[in-house]
């Protein structure tokens, strides 16, 4: 079994990262993004996916990633703790935590997924799993994990980027990423498609802008060539360029389209 988190191997050595979600949540799919290149899959299970409680299911994700030497980046549904450990006990080691308002919030998560926390004893627990081999409680495997770890957190709402400095300057946060809809959602009267209005790009700004000066990598979406370029010229690290429901819906709707003109 691989151990080694390239994800965060890549962000220390200060490189840009870029990957695709997979909505069908397939091996098969993880596998191929895997062989294209790609650096990590994206599996949103706060709104799809199957039960994130279903260590199966994560097993079955993580060992097609390693096939692939792909790395998964798993949004949760919620930053709760039991679920956060139960996660990185599958396999997982690269997890974001959506709905993070404060600095407060954020260390209850971070702490849960380490044994060892800002200088004290972390919240995470000993099992036996596939993350350690189903080898239990050996002392390789408690140092090994909270060196390849990596926990990043959603900016998504006005109250996040109001605390953005204090949610930044958690202990052990890997990354950040802005999401656009939510933010929209939260400044613009309801309306995720609003993502252009002058109150959310002033937040992604800010946002921004205070991932550059904490010194942590910050990513967001970019769909389009251009888009994605300008995203890493701005300081992006993480960059997410698309998926697969997506990707079969342009490729094979286009050809669709042209063959019945």
């Amino acid at each position: 079994m691989r151990t080694e988190n390239g994800l965060r191997r890549a962000l220390e050595a200060g490189e840009t990262v870029f990957g695709a979600s997979a909505e069908t949540f397939s091996p098969t799919v993880v596998e191929t993004l895997g062989a294209v290149g790609l650096d990590y899959v994206w599996l949103d299970f706060e709104h799809g996916g199957p039960s994130p409680y279903d260590s199966t299911a994560l097993e079955e994700l993580t060992r097609a990633a390693e096939a692939a030497d792909i790395e998964l980046l798993v949004r949760l549904p919620k930053p709760e703790p039991a679920l956060i450990r139960k996660v990185l006990d599958a396999g997982v080691r690269t997890i974001l935590l959506p709905r993070i308002e404060t600095a407060a919030e954020l260390r209850a998560g971070v702490r849960a997924a380490h044994f060892a926390y800002d200088g004290a004893v972390g919240d995470r627990g000993v099992g036996v799993g596939r993350s350690g081999e189903w080898a239990g409680y050996v002392d390789s495997y408690v140092g090994g994990e909270d060196s390849e770890v990596l926990v990043g957190t959603m900016i998504e709402n006005q109250r996040a980027v109001d605390n953005i400095e204090e949610i930044l300057s958690v202990p052990q946060l890997g990354f950040a990423f802005v999401g656009p809809a939510d933010l929209s959602m939260s400044l613009s009267g309801g309306d995720p498609l609003e993502k252009n209005t002058e109150a959310v790009s002033a937040a992604i700004d800010r946002t921004l802008e205070a991932c550059l000066d904490a010194g942590v990598p910050v990513g967001r979406i970019r769909n389009g060539v251009p888009e994605a370029r300008d995203a890493v010229d701005a300081g992006y690290r993480i960059v997410r360029i698309g998926g697969d429901t997506a990707s079969i819906r342009e490729v094979l709707g286009a050809r669709l389209d042209e063959l019945r003109d």
